[in-house]
């Protein structure tokens, strides 16, 4: 099968979140199992260009109608760790992708409308026809919509779209000026409710429901976030659109790559271990209490890894940490904020507790550092207040880091309570789960595991071990959209 990946990010090369990892797992997994894949993406100026090999010009002067004229674009081509990308480069005064960001520009509604737009022009014009086309998040829902209003009458009459949405909090809105822009122009026609109108300002056009409407089959990234999205407020506005689409929408589990996040293999550790040694574990802990001026000696060490953002429950994040201390562990934050007034909070914290030799905050990201933190931790919270599907808990159960996490969205269909799950054996738990928002509910949990590791040092091995156990490589979610792609395929 051929597939073409369209999307605003692909780990490493372009990275601002877990989009730019499912891009690269998901394109690496169906590559492995025989289909062509190729991959586009914005050719923006502040991409990791040290992990392209080979960049290249493969077409110039792609002419993509913009507004009343043309833009010209050059596409570049290289292999992003054994993967072919295509770098769409529009030259414009406008300077879409030369903003030294990926995101948060005024006009990014535009940016990525047109990034849509060349695609699927660059599609046309150098005659590759794809079975599939693998959209994600709102950056590219116009794509499905451009394919069947314009590119299916110039030849593009069998691509069939499948569209991912990562997380339904950021949906692409745009006024009229997007039609005109784009040339799809019919104002009274998009403007229709059961088409681009966003479902609660009458007066914008939503890219995602774009994308929900017009593309072939819809999936969101955990089974249970679909349903959130669906029947809860996780769809942000778009559960009646999920609702009335609900034949070809269904929530698909993101996967890890294996080949970057292994504690036998991981170049980013001195001391190697499986799940039938575990004494390079203790060896990393040691490591990294030694690397981050943590008082050395054998207790519980809990850890945080993940952006400083309001998704992430960040009370609970900071409540972790003082009841950490105050159960004498040690707690280690690793983490960049999005926001100002969250980024001075924890700068605040951090130079609080700068003396303190049983914690320490990171503030930023280190990506050589969080592997260390995975593997020296004994236990990582995920406190968060929605997670479409969550890496950071699949990853801990690699390196034998049990989670502690809230029953929301993906965590509730990859981590499974020690001591109350009903769904499954005993044997098949791996973590410590609770529902609430507050911080009774956390530190329940949380006392739970700090509790087994201190009393049964040998069921607490075993919770390591049985987490180790699950298989949450792309090897699952890989089989899971190819049996979508050929159902669509073939409607």
């Amino acid at each position: 099968m051929y597939i073409v990946q369209i999307a605003a990010e692909c780990a490493p090369v372009v990275k601002a979140g877990g989009l730019g990892d499912v891009v690269y797992g998901l394109s690496r997994e169906l590559s492995l199992q025989g289909h062509t894949v190729e991959i586009i993406l914005p050719k923006y100026d502040c991409m990791r260009y040290d992990h392209i090999w080979g960049l290249h010009e493969a077409y110039q002067d792609l002419l993509v109608p913009w507004y009343d004229g043309v833009i010209s674009c050059t596409v570049h081509c290289g292999w992003v760790h054994g993967q072919l990308c295509f770098f769409v480069e529009p030259h414009s005064a406008d300077n879409f992708f030369n903003r030294g960001t990926y995101y948060g520009c005024k006009d990014d509604n535009m940016r990525f409308a047109f990034f849509s737009k060349a695609a699927l022009e660059f599609l046309l014009r150098t005659n590759k026809r794809p079975d599939i086309l693998h959209c994600h998040d709102w950056q590219t829902g116009l794509v499905p919509v451009l394919l069947y209003e314009i590119y299916k009458w110039h030849g593009m009459t069998n691509q069939r779209v499948c569209y991912t949405i990562h997380n339904f909090k950021h949906q692409g809105i745009a006024g009229a000026e997007m039609l005109t822009a784009t040339g799809l122009n019919n104002e009274a026609y998009y403007f229709e409710y059961d088409r681009l109108r966003d479902n609660f300002n009458p007066f914008v056009l939503n890219f995602m429901k774009g994308g929900i409407v017009y593309s072939n089959f819809v999936t969101t990234v955990s089974p249970h976030h679909a349903w959130e999205a669906h029947h809860g407020e996780l769809g942000y506005g778009l559960g009646h659109t999920l609702h009335l689409h609900q034949h070809k929408f269904g929530g698909i589990l993101n996967g890890i790559d294996y080949e970057f996040w292994n504690p036998e293999s991981d170049r980013y550790l001195s001391a190697h271990y499986s799940k039938d040694d575990l004494t390079g574990k203790a060896a990393n802990k040691k490591d990294l209490q030694a690397r981050l001026w943590l008082e050395a000696g054998n207790k519980p060490l809990i850890a945080y890894i993940g952006r400083l953002d309001d998704q992430k429950g960040m009370h609970l994040v900071h409540h972790a940490m003082y009841y950490a201390l105050q159960r004498n562990a040690q707690f280690v934050l690793l983490g960049s904020a999005t926001e100002p007034g969250i980024n001075q909070w924890f700068w605040h914290e951090k130079r609080f507790l700068n003396e303190n030799p049983n914690v320490h905050l990171e503030i930023g990201f280190n990506e050589e550092l969080s592997h260390l933190i995975y593997a020296g931790a004994d236990l990582i919270v995920v406190p968060s207040n929605f997670e479409p599907c969550g890496l950071t808990q699949m990853i801990g159960f690699k390196y034998g880091t049990v989670p502690i996490v809230r029953g929301v969205g993906g965590l509730v269909n990859t981590v499974f309570d020690r001591d109350y799950d009903q769904t499954h054996l005993p044997e098949e738990r791996n973590g410590y789960v609770f529902y609430q928002t507050d911080d009774s509910a956390l530190e329940s949990a949380m006392d739970r595991a700090i509790g087994l590791w201190e009393k049964y040092p040998d069921e607490f091995k075993k919770l390591i071990v049985q987490g180790m156990n699950y298989d949450y490589s792309w090897n699952h979610p890989g089989k899971d959209y190819l049996e979508i792609y050929e159902l669509i395929r073939h409607k």
